[in-house]
């Protein structure tokens, strides 16, 4: 573990504790009402902010209706489509090759039997 070579002097000491302050908060009035409340909130007292009625404190709130929005349905996309074509491609040229390799067998047994 450290340990401190000197013992801070008093002054030193001082000098570092007065760095920590206590700050007043910021506050505003309200547009609506007149009260005095911290920036960017609610107004407790009416439920208002910047002008507008935002809370259920309010007479004047309307409730939003959130529309929840689904999104459509993926649709195959060109990959999977030339990818599906391609398999289809080369299941016709293997069955080309094996064709061939067959007449090619029989060509052979023809030739060897005469």
């Amino acid at each position: 573990m450290a340990v401190p070579k000197k013992r801070t002097g008093a002054s030193a000491q001082g000098h570092r504790r007065s760095n920590w302050k206590a700050t007043i908060p910021a506050t505003t009035t309200c547009k609506n009402c007149g009260e005095i409340i911290p920036t960017h909130t609610i107004c407790p007292k009416c439920g208002y902010y910047k002008q507008v009625a935002v809370s259920i404190k309010n007479e004047n709130y309307k409730a939003e209706e959130v529309e929840v929005k689904k999104a459509p349905a993926k649709k195959a996309t060109k990959k999977r489509a030339t990818k599906k074509e391609e398999v289809k491609v080369e299941e016709v040229k293997a069955e080309e090759v094996e064709e061939l390799k067959a007449e090619a067998e029989e060509a052979k047994t023809e030739g060897t039997e005469e």
